[in-house]
């Protein structure tokens, strides 16, 4: 578990193994100061040496407005952070103070070194402008070497909230 109040990122360079064949992230009450765009998930084949990890990824937004009328589905493309060429792969819009996202990441086979590693990431968050954002993420690491770090980031703000790395057991 770590909790942040005011980090730039938030890492995980330990405990990212072969000891489980899933891992799952949850994000619990974060929130961007700054009015960041959001939480971007990064991966590491290095042990945390950089987040530089080929991932594609598709994000669909399911999203409605407080004050009623209809809601979008929309699909999200080409999110891109400023300092990454790969898709972005972000759990959701968590801008201002009044605002927040819960959510999780499942993270199959890190360890595995003969098939890329594949994602699912959901996530609910509230945003400023009075709308709920239900985002669904999914993709793969195109890389067959072990994914071993994982950092959580926004490049434009703060990140503030609870972040726990469970290890799922084998059926």
């Amino acid at each position: 578990t770590q909790t942040t109040s005011g980090a730039s990122s938030v890492s995980f360079t330990s405990g990212i193994d072969s000891t489980y064949p899933i891992y799952m992230f949850e994000l619990i009450n974060c929130t961007c100061s700054n009015n960041g765009r959001g939480i971007d998930i990064y991966f590491s084949t290095n042990g945390g040496s950089d987040y530089n990890a080929t991932k594609t990824t598709t994000i669909i937004n399911a999203y409605h407005a407080e004050g009623g009328g209809s809601g979008t589905l929309q699909q999200i493309t080409g999110v891109k952070a400023p300092t990454q060429s790969s898709d972005g792969l972000f759990l959701n819009y968590s801008d201002g103070s009044a605002s927040g996202m819960s959510g999780s990441l499942l993270l199959f086979n890190p360890s595995n070194t003969t098939f890329i590693k594949h994602f699912i990431a959901r996530s609910n968050g509230k945003n400023d402008d009075n709308t709920t954002n239900d985002l669904f993420s999914a993709g793969y690491v195109n890389s067959t070497s072990a994914v071993n770090a994982v950092q959580f980031d926004t490049f434009d703000g703060n990140i503030i909230g609870t972040f726990k790395l469970y290890g799922i057991k084998d059926s």
